[in-house]
């Protein structure tokens, strides 16, 4: 608005953050992991909106859960209408099945920005970015050892070794409420030892208090009931069958009768990957589990399903704590350095993209020095010279810029991009 006044530079918010190239190239690199691995393993790509109706959340996640509670982005658009920006990922991509009913079995995976309001730390942000799977359409638990080994395989694939698997059971409609009466009686007797946010609140949801990280509750429930105790004989036997498979594919694991995940849709599987090499009690890289009463909750018919998310940042911070996963920003097979008039720049560059180089170029008629300064810069393996003796002869000088030991030759130029191709033609170039 006119006449509004303007005390500094624009930031970006608070909690968000810029990744510029060639930062970037890192994330690209990573996106383009998963999504081989995904494929593979025969999911497909999904794009959702990154705003969905409030109540999607709301009756998804949960009103006793913290993240809807607190910390979700809640807006009423121009048209009066109740709106989020999506907190995670499972409850849009089950959304999408019940709105679209894709045939099952339904696998899909998904990169996507997650907005959450809490307090900004190191691989913790408001917009924060995740990759992830969901796998609708059957409850058998060779599904839950593929979808597990999936994320086990992407970590791998990114240099990880220092990270742990976590895994529990969470029961299910029929077995957890006698587990949540036990816990409650537990819990109504050591009350007053538990930390100040769950002294007042533990009866609203006691799951909360085993997934707190503050050592008054992690010590009060030291001795708590087990979920595990309580599971009936069909998730009995279906936790039993997801170890027996993650044994015989040699991933190694540890039971936590703690992890019951931040979500109040998971049942039966849980799992959470942790990168050791991180300090703190944040150091989760990745988790998820079965939410088979999930799809029900959104209004579609019975249907189980199983998938994971994975932060983006985390598990680049996992990468820098073990000095994983160095990413080498693409250099330019060419540059074209045109000191007569830049019509040849424009050309040859344009020629030798269409025939599947990278090119690149200097602009506003700078000096041959300046121009070969820039071209060094770039990382070219070779500059593409056009002064006025080569335009005037129809050549064009082809420097190697990468080896000292070379010379440069005047090639004609109708042959320069032939000539580029067989100039020591760079591993995967495009």
């Amino acid at each position: 608005m006119e006449g509004t006044s303007h005390p500094g530079p624009l930031r970006a918010p608070r909690g968000t953050h810029d990744v510029l190239w060639p930062a970037s190239a890192r994330w690209e690199a990573l996106v383009a992991t998963f999504a081989t691995l995904a494929r593979r393993s025969g999911f497909g790509l999904v794009i959702n909106p990154m705003f969905e109706e409030a109540r999607l959340f709301h009756r998804g996640i949960g009103d006793d859960n913290e993240v809807v509670g607190k910390e979700m982005y809640e807006f009423e658009d121009r048209g009066g209408r109740l709106l989020a920006l999506r907190p995670e990922g499972t409850a849009s991509v089950v959304r999408a099945f019940v709105e679209h009913r894709p045939p099952l079995p339904w696998k899909a995976w998904y990169a996507t920005p997650a907005f959450r309001y809490e307090r900004a730390a190191a691989g913790r942000y408001r917009q924060h970015h995740q990759v992830g799977v969901e796998a609708l359409g059957t409850d058998d638990a060779d599904l839950d050892v593929e979808v597990v080994a999936l994320a086990a395989a992407f970590y791998a694939a990114l240099g990880l070794t220092r990270v742990e698997l976590l895994i529990n059971s969470m029961g299910c409609r029929q077995c957890r409420p006698g587990y949540m009466a036990a816990l409650r009686s537990f819990l109504a007797i050591h009350a007053k030892a538990l930390c100040d946010e769950h002294r007042d609140r533990w009866e609203r949801n006691p799951l909360r208090v085993l997934d707190c990280k503050k050592d008054a509750c992690r010590q009060a429930t030291e001795d708590a009931p087990r979920l595990l105790d309580f599971l009936d004989q069909g998730c009995a036997e279906h936790f039993a069958r997801v170890r027996a498979g993650l044994d015989a594919q040699g991933l190694a694991y540890r039971v936590e009768t703690r992890l019951v995940r931040g979500f109040d849709y998971y049942t039966r599987t849980t799992f959470e990957f942790t990168g050791l090499a991180l300090e703190g009690a944040q150091n989760a890289v990745g988790g998820g589990g079965r939410y088979n009463g999930l799809v029900e909750q959104l209004g579609g018919p019975p249907t189980p399903g199983i998938g994971f998310g994975i932060g983006v940042e985390r598990v680049l911070l996992a990468c820098d704590a073990e000095g994983t996963f160095p990413v080498a920003v693409p250099a330019p097979d060419a540059f074209v350095v045109d000191v007569a008039g830049g019509d040849s720049a424009r050309d040859l560059v344009a020629e030798l993209r269409r025939a599947g180089l990278a090119a690149e170029r200097a602009y506003d008629n700078r000096s041959l020095r300046s121009q070969l300064k820039v071209a060094d810069r770039s990382g070219a393996r070779l500059a593409l010279i056009v002064g006025p003796d080569e335009l005037a002869a129809g050549t064009v000088t082809v420097r190697p810029l990468r080896r000292a030991d070379a010379q440069q030759q005047q090639v004609p130029r109708a042959a320069v991009v032939d000539r580029v191709r067989r100039l020591d033609p760079p591993e995967g170039s495009l």
